[in-house]
């Protein structure tokens, strides 16, 4: 299914929520089917990766509009959440991808990188594959269930390292983020769970694709999981980052993890500066499309726009050819003591903002961190599998949806949320 274009704004996130939530109870039934037209998915998803539309909305207003009927859709919701989370606890994971991928690029062998060029451009001989390849390459989107059937393949048919295809899936979809793109190639590899893998088979294919695809003969059905790849995925939480001081000349710093800082705990807080932009060095580093970065940056103007208004401050963008640097002194050219963040999970932002620190320490400006409530409530229930943080959710998730905003007072700091 080709969806049309997806505008990069707050608005168009919150139209969509308001089209899918009514039908959110057939989610479950018409999920699964790869078809032109489905309207069983919600598109929700590039949104919510930059949080232009939070998690909590969007469970909430599926929830409210079937309270019995929605759960599957918030099961997915969920998913990316528990993904992060675990990710979270576990950051040398990513480590481990970004440096197995590198070598994995370099030690191709001629064959390889024969198959590895037919895959991105779709010239393989599995036509469903091939129509997937071009789908996610035109439009920045594959449904679910196409993401899988094409990991499998890349994976167990064509043979190629799973590292150089969430590597691609990273630089084309509009929804790609750390956690959930990784663990889940990992997943369907056998990797994440060592010995259960995820393998194609034509029948389902031909099942949920309505028979206008059937590559009987053309996959390994029977291929065993990857073998352990020696990545530690013991529990290792991260050290607990500086929280905003509320007495401090503040400035706000956006990036692209989260842009509704209006909808959070820092609502009420005042705020001397704003500033914020894309970063053209996370585009090369992850090798991202055109479109993507074209939403990215839409996706933060709008942001900042809203951010603006809402704390009645101008917003300075920042240059995307030197970002640590204009960041740098924007903060100096305020005279601030303190720049405020929401918080960026494991990833590329995330290593952005850990450089911008340090010199912002070495100018004598404390750089703080605001984490939201939802990730606060449920990442810990993360360590572990996902059926078990779903249980863990349950109790958590009601108090989650039932928090009412509070009213706007400038100057005072409320709990965040």
């Amino acid at each position: 299914m080709t969806p049309e274009p997806l505008p990069p704004s707050r608005a168009a996130a919150l139209a969509r929520l308001e089209e899918f939530a009514p039908r959110a109870d057939a989610y479950a039934a018409h999920r699964n089917w790869v078809s032109p037209g489905n309207r069983g998915v919600s598109l929700l998803s590039p949104y919510l990766r930059c949080r232009l539309l939070q998690e909590r909305e969007a469970v909430k207003a599926a929830l409210e509009h079937h309270p019995s009927g929605g759960d599957k859709f918030v099961q997915e919701v969920l998913w990316r959440t528990y993904w992060k989370g675990w990710m979270e606890m576990r950051p040398q994971v990513w480590r481990a991808y970004r440096n197995r991928l590198d070598a994995d690029r370099d030690g191709l062998s001629s064959a390889e990188a024969e198959r590895l060029r037919s895959a991105v451009q779709g010239e393989t001989d599995i036509d469903c594959f091939n129509q997937w390849a071009r789908e996610l390459k035109q439009t920045g989107y594959l449904h679910n269930h196409a993401r899988m059937w094409f990991a499998s393949i890349w994976i167990f048919t064509l043979r190629l390292p799973w590292t150089l295809g969430a590597s691609h899936f990273l630089s084309h979809l509009l929804d790609g983020d750390p956690a959930s793109n990784t663990l889940s190639w990992r997943w369907v590899g056998g990797l994440h769970t060592p010995g259960k893998h995820y393998l194609a088979r034509a029948s389902n294919i031909a099942k949920y694709t309505d028979g206008r695809f059937d590559p009987r003969g053309r996959l390994d059905e029977r291929a065993r999981a990857l073998p352990p790849d020696g990545v530690d995925s013991s529990l290792h939480p991260c050290a607990e980052q500086p929280i905003p001081e509320p007495n401090r000349i503040s400035g706000l710093l956006l990036t692209g993890e989260d842009l509704t800082p209006e909808l959070s705990g820092l609502r009420q807080f005042r705020f001397a500066a704003l500033a914020g932009g894309w970063d053209q060095e996370i585009a090369n580093d992850l090798d991202l499309s055109p479109r993507v970065a074209a939403f990215s940056r839409g996706a933060l103007e709008d942001g900042l726009g809203r951010a603006s208004s809402h704390f009645g401050t101008p917003a300075q963008t920042l240059s995307s050819k030197n970002w640590i640097a204009d960041a740098l002194a924007w903060a100096q050219s305020q005279r601030l003591e303190q720049v405020v963040t929401p918080y960026a999970p494991v990833g590329a932002w995330a290593r952005r903002l850990d450089l911008l620190g340090i010199r912002l320490a070495r100018a004598g400006i404390r750089l703080a961190f605001h984490r939201r409530g939802w990730d606060r409530s449920l990442w810990p229930g993360a360590s572990a599998g996902y059926f078990r943080f779903r249980q863990q959710a349950e109790p958590q998730l009601g108090e989650l949806l039932t928090q009412q905003r509070q009213p706007t007072v400038r100057g005072k700091h409320p709990a965040p949320a």
